[in-house]
This record gives structure tokens, C-alpha cells and sequence, in this order.
């Protein structure tokens, strides 16, 4: 099946200056331009938390739940959600909450999860590690102008946090091709956090229910896969115990709108998001999750 490529808005590049005035000694043995913390937050506007490198599990819900943070003129940025991102707020996100710097630490006020000080360590040009001793989290940001971020990487490599953002995913098209099977009967479908790729639920109350009163008949786990050599096209696994495993070709046709291809009876499902759900604290959302804590908390489900 066709892969759909989803394409996300045109950008809006500016450039930013900062308003901060310490001073940072260069280093006489290895020296460094004399820039400021604050200068070098503004000089990228876009930070990508690379939880893959950091060692942190959620004790921090925001720096978990932001796939980007953006400093603009003591104002916090955070990418949370993929459905528009690249789009909200000129692709900064939403407004979370201020900061300040002072030498080589950062204040960050989140508007939900409070104040939090991080040491600021420098990487590399494009890579800073914020410290937070108190918990002896390690969180590193990596840095990149909106005009060169890859959005649609992004997307599709969290693909499974993308099904969670909408409160139902309402069935809207079955194709007159394909096999009679027991999924034609299965109208909604909800994904939710968890361990690995999490939990999904699925109704046959008839198109159109309102998605506050459905009805959940069966509640499962379910499992995101990559499929080789397509990077805009996944694997979904949906582990029904009386059906046994059902497996589709998930593809994505726009921010609220997917494919199922169901290969086993050659049946092509649309389903389409219902009840965005706008995150911005961890009652609302999901905590990032780097591969390795992935791979532990993953309850396998058989392999194709």
C-alpha cells in the first residue's frame, strides 16, 4: 500500500537577539566567544529534548512531556503536541511558562509544575545538558533554527503519541473492497498512555455517538512498529484476545485523519480524531519515554 506523506505548514524564520547582559570569562586554556546564557538559549529557536541521550524517567512531567522548548525573551516555549506542530505558534509551541539566567544556571517558572534550577553545561555548538541537582536529573537539548527542524521526522518517529492526542479516533470510511472480517464491527478506537505503547480500547456503538458516552467493549494493548525502508508508513498492532492480533499499515493522511490498510482481508479503514486533547500537564498527556524505558516497561506482542 501507497504510503501517504504528511506535510506539515510553511515556516516563519526570524531572528532572534537577546536582551542579557552577563558576562561569561572565556576559558584562557580552551577559550570560548564570550557569549551569554542567555544569548546562547536565543541562538537556536528551536531546542529538541533528545530523551534518548538524557537520563531522566518523569520526575520532571514538563521537560518529559515537550518534544521542543524555545527561549524568547523570557518567555518558555514547548512543543507538547504533534497535531500542528510546525504550525502552533509559528512552530514554537505553546507558552508554558518564563525563565531567567544567571551565569551558567537556569530558572524555569512552568505555569503548572512550579520553579526548577538547572546548571547549564555546554556540549558542543548545538548541544546544551541542563542539570538539576536536586534530583540529579541530566536532560540534553539539542538546537536547531525552525527553517532546518525536520517536523515530519519528528512526527512519524512518535507516531504513537500522536493516536493519544485526540480523546477517539471515530471510523469514517470502510472500503467496498476486502474480506468480510470482525473488525468492520469495531467503529472507535482509543489509545491510551502507558508502559511501552500503552493500552487501546475499542466500540461498536454506532457512528456518531457522542464520544463521551461511548461504550468501551474491549480494552487491550497495542504496538507502534517502523516498517523498513518507509518512513512514512507504521505498523499497528491492536492484541484482541478473541480475535487474536490484528495488523494494519497505518499511514497518516493529515493531523486528524489515518489509514488502517487491514492486509488480511485487503480492507482500507479511515478514522478520524475526535476531542483534541491540548497538553500541557501530565493529567492531560503523556511523559516521553526514551527507547531503552520503552523496551523495559513493552509488554511484546507477538512479532509479524
Amino acid at each position: 500500500m501507497k504510503a501517504t506523506h504528511y506535510l506539515f505548514g510553511s515556516l516563519l524564520v526570524l531572528t532572534l537577539s537577546s536582551c542579557y547582559q552577563e558576562v561569561i570569562i572565556e576559558d584562557p586554556i580552551d577559550p570560548v566567544p564570550a557569549i551569554t546564557l542567555g544569548e546562547l538559549l536565543a541562538s537556536h529557536e528551536l531546542w529538541y529534548v533528545d530523551i534518548h541521550q538524557s537520563n531522566a524517567s518523569g520526575q520532571i512531567p514538563f521537560m518529559q512531556m515537550a518534544f521542543t522548548l524555545s527561549f524568547r525573551y523570557g518567555t518558555l516555549y514547548a512543543n507538547n503536541n504533534l497535531v500542528g506542530i510546525g504550525d502552533q505558534g509559528y512552530g514554537f509551541g505553546i507558552d508554558v511558562g518564563y525563565y531567567d539566567t544567571f551565569a551558567d544556571e537556569l530558572d524555569i517558572s512552568h505555569d503548572i509544575d512550579g520553579y526548577y534550577r538547572f546548571e547549564v553545561r555546554q556540549l558542543n555548538t548545538h548541544e546544551i545538558e541542563l542539570y538539576h541537582r536536586p534530583s540529579g536529573l541530566r536532560y540534553v537539548l539539542i538546537g536547531y533554527q525552525r527553517s532546518n527542524f525536520d517536523y515530519n521526522k519528528l512526527f512519524y518517529d512518535n507516531l504513537h503519541y500522536f493516536l493519544q492526542e485526540y480523546v477517539a479516533w471515530e471510523k469514517t470510511y470502510t472500503s467496498t473492497y476486502g474480506e468480510p472480517n470482525p473488525f468492520d464491527y469495531e467503529n472507535f478506537l482509543q489509545f491510551l498512555p502507558g508502559g511501552g505503547d500503552g493500552n487501546f480500547q475499542s466500540s461498536q456503538d454506532a457512528v456518531g455517538t457522542n464520544i463521551y458516552e461511548l461504550y468501551w467493549d474491549y480494552t487491550g494493548i497495542y504496538q507502534v512498529d517502523d516498517v523498513v525502508g518507509e518512513p512514512y508508513l507504521k505498523y499497528l498492532t491492536l492484541d484482541y484476545d478473541y480475535l487474536g492480533n490484528e495488523y494494519f499499515e497505518l499511514s497518516v493522511i493529515n493531523d486528524s485523519t489515518v489509514e488502517l490498510y487491514h492486509p488480511a482481508s485487503g480492507t482500507l479503514y479511515r478514522f478520524r480524531g475526535k476531542g483534541y486533547i491540548p497538553i500541557k500537564n501530565v493529567q492531560r498527556g503523556k511523559l516521553r519515554l526514551s527507547k531503552a524505558e520503552i523496551e523495559k516497561q513493552q509488554i511484546k506482542i507477538s512479532a509479524f
